[in-house]
Parts: C-alpha cells; sequence; structure tokens
C-alpha cells in the first residue's frame, strides 16, 4: 500500500540530529510533506537547509532521529536500496553539478545508462526531457558552452529523467538575473503542476517562492496563470519552515509568514 493511501507523509523528519567535526548542526529536526506539497526552506547559510535535502536524499545519514521517505525509513538503508531508493528522488543543486567532460545528453543520461536502460529508450526520454525545460537544441552541447541558468535546466531535466515522485531543489535561482530566475520557477511550476512532484525546496528568495502559491501551470495554454483564475482552486499546498542555528525556528502557510513580525522571519521578506 502507497504511503499516500493511508495518508502517511511522504517525507518526515522525526527528531533528526547530525554533525560534524566542528560540532552539531542540526539539533532535533521534525517535519513532514504531504503528497504534493511543496516545502519552502528559508535561513541563513549554514542553518542547515542543504543537509535537509540531502539526508532526504539518503545521501546522509543522521546521527540520531529518523528520514522517513515513501514509507522506508531511509536512515536504515543499506548502500544496495539506498542506490534503488534513489531513483524515486530528483536533485537539483545549486551549481547544477553537471559533469563538465561530458554532454548535455550524456549528464541527462547519466543515471539510466548505470541501469542500462536500452538506448533507444535513453534517446527517447532525454529528448523529451530536455523539450520539456526548453533545451533539446543544447543537447551535443558541453557544460561550459551554457550560460548558469541553461545549466541550471540542464540539472532540472536530469533530476526528472525517471520520472520520480520527490524533487529536491537546492536555491534552483540563486545567482541568475530576474529574468532567468523566473524560468526555473516556471519550469519548476510546470513539473508540480503537471507531474505532481512532492518537492523540498531550498531559498534566500522567498519572493520566488511565493509564486508556488500565488501561481499555477495551466498544461492547456502552457502558460503560468494566478492560481485563482478562472475559479479554479488555488494550486497544491505549499508551507514554509524556517531554519535558525540548525532548529526550526518557523513553521507556517503563507499567510502566516507574511504576517510574521519577527525580526528573524522578516529578513526574508524584504
Amino acid at each position: 500500500m502507497s504511503p499516500n493511501a493511508t495518508h502517511e507523509p511522504v517525507i518526515a523528519f522525526e527528531g533528526v540530529r547530525i554533525g560534524f567535526d566542528e560540532g552539531e548542526v542540526l539539533h532535533g529536526v521534525s517535519l513532514r510533506v504531504s503528497s504534493r506539497e511543496t516545502k519552502i526552506l528559508v535561513g541563513e547559510t549554514g542553518s542547515g537547509k542543504t543537509l535537509l535535502l540531502k539526508l532526504a536524499a539518503g545521501l546522509l545519514r543522521p546521527d540520531a532521529g529518523r528520514v522517513m521517505v515513501l514509507g522506508q525509513e531511509i536512515s536504515a538503508l543499506r548502500e544496495k536500496e539506498l542506490l534503488d531508493f534513489r531513483r524515486q528522488v530528483g536533485f537539483v543543486f545549486q551549481e547544477g553539478a553537471l559533469f563538465d567532460s561530458m554532454s548535455v545528453e550524456e549528464n541527462v543520461a547519466y543515471r539510466l545508462r548505470e541501469e542500462a536502460v536500452d538506448e533507444a529508450e535513453i534517446e527517447h526520454r532525454v529528448r523529451e526531457a530536455l523539450r520539456f525545460v526548453e533545451l533539446e537544441e543544447a543537447i551535443d552541447k558541453l557544460p561550459g558552452e551554457l550560460s548558469g541558468g541553461m545549466r541550471r535546466r540542464v540539472s532540472i531535466a536530469r533530476a526528472l529523467i525517471s520520472a520520480p515522485p520527490i524533487v529536491l531543489y537546492d536555491s534552483p535561482t540563486a545567482g541568475l538575473d530576474p529574468v532567468t530566475a523566473q524560468t526555473i520557477i516556471t519550469l519548476i511550476l510546470r513539473l508540480r503542476d503537471t507531474q505532481g512532484v512532492t518537492a523540498l525546496l531550498a531559498t534566500h528568495r522567498l519572493q520566488d517562492a511565493f509564486a508556488m502559491v500565488h501561481y499555477r501551470f495551466d498544461a492547456e495554454s502552457g502558460r503560468v496563470v494566478p492560481a485563482g483564475q478562472n475559479g479554479a482552486h488555488s494550486g497544491p499546498a505549499t508551507s514554509f519552515v524556517v531554519l535558525r542555528e540548525g532548529a526550526i525556528y518557523f513553521e507556517g502557510d503563507f499567510r502566516a509568514i507574511s504576517d510574521s513580525a519577527d525580526a528573524y522571519v522578516q529578513k526574508f521578506l524584504l
């Protein structure tokens, strides 16, 4: 039975702690992400946003507590089981994290080739993914020939190549100009609203995150439209978690974070 059938969260952190040589970084973090929800992680550099994404992807194990994803306690999985699990998670790294010596096609196809998927199927799926991010014409280029925004779009194509039910975004618009950042947000909305993914999205730019609340991707017109246009209901749930020094400082929906008078929360609203 799927976790959704029993209304269990798709992602859950339960009392998660993790530390390194400099000491403990996450201090007993607990949070839940429901099916098709986008959970926005906000906080200063070093507050633990990226660590939570890596824990959700099974790239790190907590020192204490549990990480539950798709009904599995991934913090207890063996490495072979983790490799199977990671096929269900797409990860968009802040800098794209592409292999510089590989073409766009090879970067996007990397996971499929590791899984020994048939080459004809790989070509079809790679072109489909690049078409989704509007970069099919760049299929033979190297990452060094692409702009920062294009590299980020290739990273999104690579993340969705296996049609994962979960996508993790690490500051997907960081360092991009406003127009390019809007292109990335449009892709994230499109992925959410056409494929129903559940997401954790770490960001410093709450104005980008607010787009997840106010807009939706309309598949019929192929455009981003206001979430309530033509009498439609608002889009899938979006909620916010503000981290401070490795702990949850604030958690709530758009109205709660917008109305907060707390000085630390306010600094991310400016």
